[in-house]
């Protein structure tokens, strides 16, 4: 009986294993999806609670329903704002090539003979072939292009929907996770705990640099002369949160401005402006604010976002701490259970 009993347990418990790896592989192509969503999650937890015992008087979809608007709400702004800033602006650039007479001819010959100034002897730019070239690419990837955006919409409204369930059913779901795992409650939470403190210190770090680099865009645009500084440092803000580009969306595009009206020292002075100031904000207090109040050294957080990012794209900005914190947790329960 007893073999018979051993044999069935380490039946299931192969079953179980092969059908947790098939699960993880349906589920994999929304990982960064999921992820976002629960990360989100944590920040909104506090906001859900109010929500629920001030508000809906107990009422949990109806709480979640709420939080889930509120957030789409204060998401649609910025990007909306965005949007207009950058239609006038392109109305703006619109006017002044018109009224100052400027032909696209014209442009792309001034365009040509400023970068070809600066080029070493025997090499050459031009400017339409390279124009030629750019709209061919696009044209032949404008099914990949449509194919990525409705993607991308996709998985918004797949993680709006799975930040409702989150928040909803999210305590049950965390209850059934501590009951199955072999790990006592203590530690199971003591993980949750770490996971759920640095999901709030990544994001709202994220939030404090996106207003640092804000501020100190809109200063070296008003010092090298950049219209609407103020405008820009919104802008500039808000495009922080994309990795890899961030604020140099907004910083390149304004070089150029200044390199092609002939402000090149300015145009220098804003490129050292970027690089120097506004760069060591970016790699030296992010790591500081998401290591912050911890035993992780800036170092490893540093290294765990840019490996993070290397390795899964955008998401890893979020993964790549996460991932250093549970090992660091983990490791923590070792040593005090079984290192004694």
């Amino acid at each position: 009986m007893n073999n018979t009993t051993s044999t069935e347990r380490y039946f299931l418990f192969a079953l179980i294993i092969l059908v947790m790896g098939l699960t993880v592989a349906i589920f994999f192509p929304f990982i960064s999806m999921i992820i976002l969503a629960a990360a989100f999650s944590v920040v909104l937890g506090p906001v859900y609670s109010w929500i629920k015992h001030r508000v809906t008087k107990g009422i949990a979809w109806l709480a979640s329903l709420m939080t889930v608007l509120l957030f789409l709400i204060v998401m649609c702004i910025p990007l909306f704002f965005i949007g207009t800033v950058v239609f006038d602006q392109a109305q703006d650039a619109y006017r002044y090539i018109t009224e100052n007479g400027h032909s696209a001819s014209e442009l792309v010959q001034k365009l040509d003979t400023s970068i070809n100034k600066a080029m070493p002897n025997g090499f050459t730019f031009n400017t339409e072939a390279k124009i030629q070239e750019l709209g061919t690419f696009l044209s032949n990837n404008m099914t990949k292009f449509f194919t990525g955006t409705f993607n991308s919409i996709l998985m918004f409204i797949l993680m709006v929907m799975t930040l409702f369930y989150l928040l909803k059913d999210g305590k049950y779901w965390k209850r059934s996770i501590v009951s199955i795992t072999p790990l006592s409650e203590e530690h199971i939470t003591e993980i949750f705990s770490k996971l759920e403190s640095a999901v709030n210190r990544i994001l709202r770090g994220s939030f404090l640099i996106a207003i640092i680099q804000g501020l100190l865009v809109s200063v070296g645009f008003s010092i090298f002369g950049i219209p609407n500084p103020a405008l820009w440092g919104v802008v500039a803000g808000i495009a922080s949160f994309i990795p890899t580009f961030g604020t140099s969306i907004v910083s390149v595009p304004a070089m150029i401005y200044l390199f092609f009206n002939g402000f090149q020292a300015q145009a220098l002075g804003l490129l050292i402006w970027s690089v120097v100031i506004i760069g060591l904000v970016d790699n030296a207090l992010s790591p500081y604010f998401i290591s912050k109040n911890t035993e992780i050294s800036s170092l490893f957080i540093l290294l765990s976002i840019l490996g993070g990012i290397a390795l899964m794209g955008p998401i890893g900005l979020l993964i790549g701490p996460l991932v250093v914190s549970l090992l660091y947790s983990l490791v923590s329960i070792y040593r005090q259970e079984i290192v004694k």
